[in-house]
This record gives structure tokens, sequence and C-alpha cells, in this order.
């Protein structure tokens, strides 16, 4: 008898349980495949210690085939699952394609940036959800205020050394407090010339800042944030965003090169094309983590709605710390499903949160005891460190060198703005000069732009196109002036009601990508200069699934990209030291052209 074959999606918090679990109980007795984009699990809740400075991108990347005893780990995302055939179609990192038989499938795709129908966002702003993301903001943050010191003209120096942060959930706060100390550092040594300082904002429409905690832990959070300067804007948010500046919902503009999105997560849109009952784009499953009417299929983390037991009619949160039990549970039913064992049902005990404010200063509930300074401050690295499932101790080295030693602040130059859009179906994988554009998963959230880019059909909002959300002559957008107000919700780390839910549809491609159709859509209307670089404003890029937009000289013209090449050509040639032709020239900061959504309403979290 052949050994059943259980295939994971996703490797985030609830598929690596997953994965460890399963590895542990089914001791040989079952052939399981990890299929993920990348090679590490990403410790999520560390990241914007990493955009500060203060921990090694590889303290929080913890390796999967280094922690995964007898799990085959398949590099690829999935395209498309075929529930009668029992198969998963995939694209490996170089275009190449696959398909994976399985017994038994564990969706835990996780979740992807959430943009909101505000004019200006996709091309403006940059998320913060994945590796890339941060070591992008941390070398766009230096290198913001190393050309406001430089700079003479004081409109200049104040514009570049302004950082607007939206969401005051549990990410947007770390982000907006860690920011600030790290440009405090980086001005102690470099005054500026015009003798001003950086300047953080924080803006969310929520009340407070993160209202989905304890309101203590809210209160602390708020009074460490003013004490470091932050502008805390409760009840704002963006109306538009442009090459220069923002302009917020109270009327008022504020001139800045950095918009850093952090409104939360909505569910990865591969569990929309399979046709299943759905609750604001997640999944639905029962208590075992079960799709009804289908054994052989599980789903945990941010793609499912799990039926919270404690609260009747309601589902658990998006949250790191849902996921990581979800994994559990879902591994010892997978097994139950093959004869060995019994189901558990998913219950779950608030442990509390905690809130990495940096330097000593934090907010802790921990078993709902509220605490706030250095005594939340050690209780907060002490449970990071006892949940990280690796790399300890390299953390605690970076923690303490950290306190001793000045930060480096250095621009490393990795990460382009152009590869790391807002609008991504895979915000974990930066894009790459000379990698085959995908189709199909980011068809729905880019909309018509994916056509627009084939040289097909003009995108809305294009010239030439259907006008889109909030244009001139377009629809307006949802808690837009004239347009339908947004709904509210809560999320893992974003303020809840900052949550406002998009459920993009995915039908660039005609059908669902269950019945065969590719995942992912040309991901880019052309690449355009970005803000950073040359020409007399420079301004920084920031993500979108079009990222910045923006000039550099006469800046704004966009040139017509090429559709990107086809899979069925095989692997592209090396492109040597010079990028390939429908890449931008090298630059300091370049973004692709904006890519509108046809949206409707997903989930919120931000886990």
């Amino acid at each position: 008898m052949s050994r059943p074959r259980i295939v994971i999606v996703g490797a985030g918090f609830a598929g690596y349980r997953t994965a460890r679990t399963l590895s542990r109980l089914t001791r040989h007795q079952a052939d399981i495949t990890l299929l993920n984009p990348t090679d590490y699990f990403l410790y999520l809740p560390l990241l914007p210690q990493v955009a500060a400075g203060i921990l090694e991108p590889r303290r929080v990347s913890v390796s999967l085939s280094g922690t995964l005893p007898h799990v085959r780990l398949v590099l690829g995302e999935a395209e498309g699952i075929d529930l009668d055939g029992r198969t998963v179609r995939y694209t490996g990192p170089e275009g190449e394609e696959g398909t994976l038989a399985y017994d038994r499938l564990v969706l835990a795709a996780g979740s992807v940036n959430k943009l909101l129908p505000v004019p200006g966002v996709a091309e403006h702003a940059h998320g913060f959800r994945g590796l890339p993301e941060a070591l992008y903001l941390r070398d766009h943050v230096t290198r913001q205020v190393e050309l406001a010191a430089a700079a003479d003209d004081r409109a200049e120096c104040a514009a570049r050394c302004t950082f607007v942060v939206v969401g005051a959930g549990y990410t947007g706060t770390e982000v907006a407090a860690h920011g600030a100390m790290y440009t405090d550092a980086q001005v102690r040594k470099h005054p500026m010339r015009t003798g001003m300082r950086p300047r953080w904002m924080l803006l969310d429409v929520a009340p407070r800042v993160m209202p989905e905690m304890d309101e203590r832990l809210s209160r602390t959070a708020e009074r460490v944030l003013r004490q470091r300067g932050v502008e805390v804007r409760m009840g704002t948010s963006v109306k538009e965003a442009t090459r220069d500046g923002v302009v917020l919902t109270d009327g008022s503009t504020v001139d800045t090169r950095t918009l850093v999105w952090c409104v939360g997560v909505r569910p990865d849109p591969l569990v929309e094309s399979l046709g299943l009952p759905m609750e604001r784009g997640r999944l639905l499953v029962d208590s075992h983590l079960q799709v009804p009417g289908r054994p052989e299929l599980f789903a945990c983390g941010d793609v499912a709605a799990v039926p919270d037991l404690n609260h009747p009619g309601q589902y658990t949160p998006m949250t790191a710390q849902h996921a990581w039990r979800h994994g559990k549970v879902c591994a010892h039913n997978v097994v139950a499903s093959l004869g060995r064992g019994e189901r558990r049902a998913y219950r779950h005990r608030d442990l509390g949160f905690v809130v990495d404010l940096g330097g000593a200063k934090a907010a802790a509930n921990p078993l709902g005891l509220p605490m706030s300074g250095p005594a939340a401050g050690a209780v907060t690295r002490g449970y990071h460190l006892a949940a990280m499932p690796a790399n300890r101790v390299r953390v605690a080295a970076d923690w303490l060198l950290d306190a001793v030693l000045p930060r480096q602040a250095v621009q490393l130059g990795l990460v382009r703005s152009w590869s790391v859009p807002l609008e991504s179906s895979s915000p974990e994988v930066a894009r790459v000069p000379g990698r085959p554009e995908r189709t199909g998963k980011a068809a729905g959230a880019a909309g018509a732009a994916g056509k627009h880019a084939d040289g097909d059909e003009p995108a809305k909002g294009q010239p030439g196109g259907e006008p889109g959300k909030n244009q001139p002559g377009g629809e307006p957008a949802k808690n837009q002036p004239g347009g339908e107000p947004a709904q509210t919700g809560t999320d893992a780390g974003s303020a809840g009601s900052r949550s406002h839910g998009e459920r993009a549809k995915r039908s660039q491609s005609g059908s669902p990508r269950a019945s065969g159709k590719p995942r992912r859509a040309v991901e880019a209307a052309g690449p355009r200069p970005a803000r950073e670089g040359s020409g007399k404003a420079g301004k920084a890029g920031k993500p979108g699934q079009s990222s910045r937009a923006s000039g550099a000289g006469s800046a704004g013209k966009r040139p017509t990209a090429p559709s990107g090449p086809s899979r069925s050509a095989g692997p592209p040639a090396d492109p040597g030291p010079e990028p390939p032709a429908h890449q931008p020239p090298p630059g300091p900061d370049i973004a692709p052209g904006p890519v509108k959504r046809t949206d409707g309403r997903a989930a919120e979290g931000d886990s």
C-alpha cells in the first residue's frame, strides 16, 4: 500500500506549524510536501526591527529544509487547484511549471497587502508585509535622511525627513515607534543643515491607537509615541497620494516622500478561485479546520474562517497567535483523517498581546495583566525568543549588540522600489530583472492593468480606458466623498476601523483559477522613473502593484512596456550586467506604472 501524500500550500505561521507537527506525528508513514515561494519561514512580529536596523534579515528567517526533517520542500507559487483531480499546479522561481498530486491538502497560503481605493496609493505607497519590503524601507528612510541633511532648501529638507505611516494597528504602531528612534539616531550624528528634525506621523480612522487591543495598552503605546515626537492623528487618513505628498481627509496637505501603508492584509486570493463557501475572503471551515463536503481539504491561518467556539457566531481573527495554533490542530486532524488518532476541535485561550515600541519600551498584557516600561520590554522580548522556532541565540546577540553599539545606517541598495509593489500577490518575493512575468493570481487585484501591460486593452484610469474608482468620471471610492461608506473591522496588527476590506474579483483570465487558468497577472503597466534619484525633487519610491510613479528630471513620462515573456518560451536568457529591456534603467528608486483594481470587498487582518 502506497504512503498517503500530504501537500501543504504556504509556510507562514500556520503552514510551518502544520508541517513541523505532521513530520513528528506521521513518523515516516506519509509523504509530506511543502509548497512555498521562499525557502524560509518569516517571523513577522520582528520585521519592524529589521527595518530599523536592529536585526539582520537572516535572524527572522528560519530555514525550512534545516528545521523540517522528513518534509520535501518545493519552491514555487500555487497557480490553481483541481479539487476533483486532487492536484495543485504551481510555478517555480524560474518560470517552470509543475503539478503536485495529493491525498490530503492543507491550504495555509496566508495573506497579502490590502489596498483601499484611495487615489495614488498604489503608485506612491509602500507596504510592510515581507522581508523585501522591510529591507527597502530601511534603505529608503536612510537615503531620505541623508539627502535631507545635504539639502539647502528648507522645503525639500522638510519633505524628505517627513515620514507618514497609515494604520495605527500593531504593525503601523511598531513601524512608527522604531522608525522615529532610527531617524533620530541618524540626525544626532549628522544634523540637518537647515536645523530641522525628522517628523513621523501615524494616521488612522480609528478613535485610538490599536483599537482591537486593551485600552490600557493603547494608552501606553500612544504615550510612548508622543514622547518620541510622533504625531498621532486619529480619525484621519489619506484622501489622496501624490508624487509630492499626501492630502489628508481633514483637508490638510503634508509634503513627504515616504508613505508606509500598514492598513492591514487580506487573505491570499488563491482560495477565491475554488468556488467554495467564503466568509469575507476567507474559506469557510468547521471547528476541525476541515472544509465541509471535502474531507481531503483542510485550511488554516489567514485564509480560513475558523469558528470561534468561545464566541459563537464569530470567527477567529487573523493573527499570528491563532495561525500558529491552527497549524498544530490541523496537523492532528490530518493524521486523524488517515486513521490515526482522534480529531480535535479548535479552541483557544487568549494569552494576551505584546507590542515592542523600541529600546526598553513596550506594551504588554500577558494573561490579561497590563504592563508597560522596561518590565513590558523584558516580557515582550522573552515572548519572541520563546515563540521563535530557531535563531534565538542570534536574535539575542543582535539585541545585545544594539544595546552597546551604535546602529549602522547604510544603504545596501539590494531592493528597488519597482521590485516591491504594494499590490502584489506575493509580498514575500521581490521582483527580479529577467524573471518571467506571472499571470493569474494578481489578475483580479491588478484588474485591467494586466491587459494594459500586454497592449490589449487600456486599464481603468489610464488614457483611453474606463475611469477608475474615485477618478474623474469613475465610481467614487468607498469612504470617500460621494462614495459608499467603507466597512470596518478588526485585524491582527492594524486598527480595526482601518480594515476596510475589499474582495478582489479574480476574473482577468475569464475563469476561476481552479479550472486551469494561470494565477498571476502581468504585474505592471510599464516601468516608470522613480521619485528619488535625479531631478530637483528626487522623491522617494513607495510600493504599489504599481509602485511609486515619479519622475526624475522632467518626470512622469511613462514608457510603454512590452508584455512579459511567455512561459512556453522556456527560462529567459541571463540578462547580464544590463537589465532586460522591459525593466527600468538602474537608479536608486524606480517604479512601474500604476495598476488599477476591480475591487469588491475582502477580509481584514494583519497577522
